[in-house]
């Protein structure tokens, strides 16, 4: 019933993006809009496990189009730093590493203390900005299901909704 009511949440939220991810940031689940974030990105990335952090921060993978690189890859190392400070989970240090090593030109300003960044993309020829929201599941029954997160995003601009809204109004995304 928990996946069912997952897949609900992920259909729902359509033509917004939407994924599941487990405590480690590999991709559970999708819906069809987050193939957005990885459309152009190597298959080497994509596989064994898609780990949303590494697409998100690799030179060869979104990180290309992010517009602000710097703010929101402060955003997501903050977020992995507090991760780490809270379970000494060393799978989540080495990736840390891993990420933090990757070059970044922009700058990165300290954002711990922000409520939102938003995340600003090229998709096509256009300019996509989106705020998440990271949802756990509260007293679950399963050991697995407390290890995951939905996390959604939403338009942070009249333009990012017009745009999805065409996108599901006509089928493909516009070019």
């Amino acid at each position: 019933p928990i996946r069912t009511a997952v897949r609900k949440v992920l259909v729902g939220m359509e033509p917004f993006p939407a994924g599941v991810f487990d405590r480690r940031w590999n991709l559970v689940d999708a819906n069809a809009a987050m193939g957005m974030f990885i459309e152009g990105v190597p298959e080497s990335l994509l596989s064994p496990k898609l780990n949303v952090l590494r697409v998100s921060l690799h030179p060869g993978g979104l990180a290309s189009r992010i517009i602000n690189l710097g703010e929101w890859r402060a955003h997501l190392l903050g977020r992995l730093r507090r991760e780490i400070a809270v379970t000494a989970d060393a799978g989540l240090m080495e990736l840390y590493e891993e990420l933090a090593a990757y070059p970044c030109e922009d700058p990165e300003p300290h954002v711990d203390n922000e409520v939102v960044v938003p995340i600003r993309i090229r998709h096509h020829d256009h300019e996509l900005a989106f705020f998440s929201t990271v949802a756990t599941f509260g007293t679950p029954a399963d050991i697995t299901v407390d290890e995951l997160s939905i996390e959604s995003f939403f338009p942070a601009d009249e333009a990012t909704t017009a745009y999805l809204a065409a996108t599901r109004a006509d089928g493909p995304a516009p070019a």
